[in-house]
């Protein structure tokens, strides 16, 4: 594993230089200069995979549906996802939910103010746990995020991949070193956002970089070979064709059970495959609920366009089969399924991509 130079920058004069940029800029975000733990570990949660831009809104209807602790732990399930639809890496939420419960109940509804402890709860890892510890309770544990990473391997010109076990030690070794152990919030505050506003992935403002002097990227030429990531496997693609049955004013939806992407949202019936292109008297020969498609009319059956939603480690291509029945089946051809109205498929929590299906739908209300 490679060393950090820590000549490249001292950190008594990393600090400083960092201080300076922070007082010039800052971003009007509300979760800044906040102490709640609460709050601090939503927002946190929240941006975990999920631009600022983005997550703001989702950060305020979630306070604003739980406003605290104790409001989130005695949430229902269902809620919780319809309020995260649209954010992905849904067991953030699931793992949102478990916390706060355990907090409520073994906890006395309050977060616990050691690292050790804080790491030791769902959902939290190493970074939202040094976050929670530096933000709400002034310990010196310093956060590495992407963004912290990005900043550190220009300037030191770190070779090791960011995305393996021996880099993200090196990291928040390097982080540690650097951090203001009289102030770490505002430290670990200032570093995350020289790497969002000024040390950018694409056209970092280098000209004006309080770093350029020592950064090694920037003296080098090589601005845009830095982080260094180890080629990940390319990603698996899958298939999915989705059954929209249709009677009257109603479909049939399913909850997602299995220990598979989407877990605990809701689809339609679902056919996977090895191709996304399927002709309709196979779909009838292999579909699943036999029970539903004798009442199909076949003759109406047709496939929407292809769908596309890239995931962490696979690519999903999703077609949907509107099928209209001409007569309504009973509750044994039906068996694990939701009826549903169109107006309230709206209430459930879908994979994005099926909402984006149901929003091309006019928010279903023109499905049927």
């Amino acid at each position: 594993m490679q060393q950090a130079n820590q000549d490249a920058w001292p950190p008594e004069a990393f600090r400083l230089k960092l201080l300076q940029w922070s007082r010039e800029v800052e971003r009007p975000l509300p979760w800044r200069a906040e102490k709640d733990p609460y709050r601090i570990w939503v927002s946190e949660i929240i941006l975990q995979q999920t631009r600022v831009e983005q997550g703001l809104p989702y950060f305020q209807r979630f306070l604003a549906a739980f406003p605290d602790l104790l409001a989130l732990a005695g949430a229902p399930e269902e809620q919780v996802f319809k309020l995260w639809e649209g954010l992905g890496y849904y067991s953030r939420a699931r793992n949102l939910l478990r916390c706060a419960r355990l907090l409520a109940t073994e906890y006395g509804g309050r977060f616990p103010d050691s690292y050790q402890a804080l790491l030791a709860l769902p959902g939290i890892g190493p970074y939202t746990a040094a976050a929670l510890a530096s933000f709400a309770f002034g310990l010196p544990h310093a956060v590495v995020d992407g963004n912290v990473e990005r900043v550190l391997s220009r300037i030191w010109g770190i070779q090791t991949p960011v995305n393996t076990a021996s880099g993200k030690k090196l990291f928040q070794e390097l982080g540690q070193s650097l951090l203001d152990r009289q102030a770490p919030g505002p430290h670990n505050q200032a570093m995350m956002d020289f790497g969002a506003l000024h040390c950018t992935p694409r056209r970092p403002l280098c000209p004006t970089c309080p770093f350029q002097d020592r950064c090694h990227a920037f003296l080098n030429g090589q601005i845009d070979l830095f982080p260094v990531k180890w080629k990940k496997t390319a990603k698996t693609k899958r298939f999915f064709h989705y059954l929209v049955f249709r009677f009257m004013d109603q479909t049939w939806i399913r909850q997602r059970t299995e220990k598979d992407i989407w877990t605990q949202l809701y689809e339609f019936p679902l056919l996977e495959t090895d191709t996304v292109e399927l002709a309709p008297e196979t779909l009838l020969r292999v579909a699943p609920f036999q029970g539903l498609l004798a009442h199909a009319q076949p003759q109406r059956l047709h496939p929407t366009k292809i769908y596309r939603q890239t995931l962490s480690h696979q690519i999903v291509h999703a077609r949907f089969w509107e099928i209209p029945l001409r007569s309504e089946p009973g509750p044994d051809q039906t068996p694990g399924l939701v009826a549903v109205s169109a107006t309230g498929l709206p209430q459930y929590a879908f994979p994005r991509i099926i909402r984006w299906y149901l929003d091309e739908k006019n928010l279903s209300l023109d499905l049927f």
